[in-house]
């Protein structure tokens, strides 16, 4: 699941999958929070709403919708089939119980787990850069935001990684939870192997030097590294090149002077997948190690939780104090089918489309409906392949209905966010919420993005962003105010736990 080719089906295992929770209780005031990632591509409704359902059954209040977050490592190399939007059903050919069950059961056993082994202990966190294990796969949508903005910046990239230990009363090793933005597709879509790519193999490396003796997903220690704003960053880092001529393909539509854009791809540092995968985790793992030996800061303070229903695709944007903006019904352009340099799309589509293609738009046309004009004027400059949102048949394409949720435990905000978020979104977020926080006395609070959290939005790009029209921001399925409108969102559940 991830690649949304047709083709990749599923032939062996070269790695397990695993669902990693943690429990943080504040005994005085009976408060929890529950921190799941699980080696899946995202976590859809149908997942959350059935976990949740199980641990209600289990647990009765003590773990809700407000103070459970489930996150997915976004591996593409997972299985699919776990899906209740339309969309998200065709290359998996629809729902697929025994893969939905298996995830669903095996989340909620991390959380029994967890549950039954929580300890007295401490957090303490750290953060630091990871080197060589990244790049930004849409630079020319990057360059879109204003120079002043990126000028604060030293990369187009986030390359800071956030690590949490975890240790007993007794300052013995419980865990670690991590959090750094790059996309697990060092296994690339001609893979046919179930694993979970690089992000996984970090976890794999830690655990194995914790749990001595013990076999994969049997040892006391658990290590997550959870997805982040990783929305335009791959692993890849050779970057994008012609595969038919090896000339550079690093230009705004990404594609080669013979063949297009199915010939331009990005490669890893490795000679091949596997290796790039190796190498990748290796640096993750490399650098969450040094953070987790050296964490000496403690996180202290109250939990708290805050969860909201929001139909995203009506949200009132306020942009200034005189100007509103609305988010748009879900919608996908034309550079959604061109794929981007780690998985390519199919036949002549190209990223940076900003104009319908006259072929496409009448077979759309036919098959599923022309776009009314208010979706069109909503999401222009985006031509519409897919009006999603005005697509029922035999059920929703794409989800209205968004939870949204923030997390404290004292004073580090977990923010969880239902999609893919670019670097500068990320950014926008992360500081939008810390501004929040500190206008109601709770200045130097640690933000963080969780992503691909409770239900799948696709991607999140900045405004400016969107007016290039790449993979991202054809992907970007509420509209060019999409990222406004979250923005307004988490700032309003932090101030309801601030």
């Amino acid at each position: 699941m991830g690649y949304a080719n047709p083709e990749q089906v599923g032939g062996g295992l070269l790695s397990r999958l695993y669902s990693r929770a943690f429990i943080v209780a504040d005994p005085q005031a009976s408060r929890r929070l529950v921190f799941v990632t699980a080696d899946i591509g995202m976590v859809s409704q149908k997942i959350r709403l059935e976990v949740l359902k199980k641990l209600q059954r289990k647990y009765g209040d003590l773990y809700r919708q407000d103070n459970v977050i489930l996150s997915g490592t976004h591996t593409h190399s997972g299985p699919g089939g776990y899906f209740q939007y339309t969309l998200l059903w065709i290359t998996s050919k629809g729902l697929i119980r025994p893969s939905l069950d298996a995830i669903v059961n095996g989340i909620v056993k991390s959380i029994d787990t967890a549950h039954q082994n929580m300890k007295k202990g401490r957090i303490l966190i750290n953060r630091g850069t990871v080197e060589n294990s990244q790049i930004n796969r849409s630079p020319f949508s990057y360059l879109e935001n204003p120079a002043s903005e990126r000028s604060r910046y030293a990369s187009d990239t986030d390359k800071e990684m956030v690590v949490l230990k975890m240790v007993d009363e007794q300052g013995q090793d419980l865990g670690l939870l991590s959090w750094f933005a790059v996309h697990p597709v060092s296994m690339n879509n001609s893979n046919r192997l179930v694993n979970s790519d690089n992000v996984g193999y970090a976890a794999g490396l830690f655990e194995q030097e914790r749990n001595r003796g013990m076999l994969p997903g049997e040892g006391s220690f658990v290590a997550a590294f959870a997805s982040s704003n990783l929305g335009d960053v791959s692993p890849n880092t050779r970057g994008p090149f012609c595969v038919n001529t090896g000339e550079s393909c690093n230009n705004p539509q990404s594609t080669c002077p013979t063949g297009g854009a199915a010939m331009c791809m990005a490669t890893g540092p490795g000679g091949d997948m596997f290796e790039s995968t190796r190498i990748i985790g290796q640096h993750i793992y490399s650098k969450a190690r040094e953070l987790y030996e050296e964490a000496s800061q403690e996180v202290t303070g109250a939990l708290g939780t805050a969860h909201q229903w929001v139909n995203m695709s009506s949200v009132t944007v306020e942009l200034n104090t005189t100007h509103t903006a609305k988010t748009c019904k879900p919608a996908l352009g034309h550079s959604f089918a061109a794929g981007t340099i780690d998985g390519v799309g199919a036949f002549n589509f190209t990223q940076g489309s900003v104009e319908g293609d006259p072929f496409w738009d009448g077979i759309r046309d036919m098959l599923l409906g022309e776009p009314s004009n208010e979706t069109k004027a909503c999401h222009r400059p985006k031509p519409i392949l897919f009006s999603t949102g005005e697509m029922s048949w035999p059920h929703p394409w794409h989800p209205d209905i968004v939870d949204v949720q923030i997390a404290t435990i004292g004073s580090l905000a977990i923010v969880a966010v239902p999609g893919e978020l670019t670097t500068m979104s990320g950014r926008r977020l992360r500081e939008a919420v810390k501004r929040e926080f500190a206008s109601h006395g709770r200045a130097g609070m640690e933000v963080v993005i969780a992503g691909l959290c409770n239900v799948y939005t696709h991607y999140i790009t900045t405004y400016e962003e969107y007016q290039a029209q790449r993979y991202e921001a054809a992907s970007t399925i509420y509209g060019p105010h999409t990222l406004a409108a979250y923005i307004q969102l988490y700032r309003g559940l932090a101030r309801a736990i601030a």
